[in-house]
């Protein structure tokens, strides 16, 4: 008997434990999910959006339009940074982060400063923003490498409609 030869790819693997991840989000418009993975393919952190540990779902706005403490913008961590604080290891150099949303500008300084030196993303929502744009001068003036999810998108999707 032959192997199988249908299992799913590492990077198929990877997004859909972000996509999984992004299941936990409560917020009622986006939700995004990251996974952290070292270079022996050994997962070392998840995380997805939502507010810091302590602070209720239900005490803290989840709006998107209004004046700045009306809105989850001030207070929403974001799935990269959640990934990086939840890191089992304290060394993410060399590790690769999967996530589910292009991370904003400052996702980026804290994915340089961690050291991870690649990003896979399934979607880039807002290619035009400043906070998107700044991101990609960082990432690109420190070298690290970033490129879309081009695994079966079937597979990853599929959890979101189940």
């Amino acid at each position: 008997m032959d192997k199988r030869s249908d299992y799913i790819t590492w990077d198929e693997y990877f997004m859909g434990i972000a996509v999984l991840s992004s299941l936990r989000s409560k917020d009622p418009n986006t939700q995004v999910g990251a996974c952290i993975v070292n270079p022996e393919n050994k997962v070392v952190g998840v995380g997805y959006n939502g507010f810091p540990r302590g602070c209720s779902d239900d005490d803290l706005p989840w709006a998107r339009t209004g004046r700045t403490l009306e809105t989850k913008y001030p207070f929403v961590c974001h799935a990269e940074l959640n990934a990086i604080l939840n890191s089992i290891s304290r060394d993410l150099t060399g590790c690769r982060l999967y996530v589910a949303l292009f991370p904003c500008n400052e996702c980026a300084k804290a994915i340089i400063q961690s050291g991870i030196s690649s990003i896979i993303y399934l979607e880039d929502k807002y290619p035009d923003s400043d906070s998107v744009l700044a991101s990609k001068r960082m990432l690109d003036t420190s070298g690290v490498e970033y490129r879309r999810y081009e695994g079966r998108q079937e597979i990853i999707l599929g959890m979101k409609t189940r």
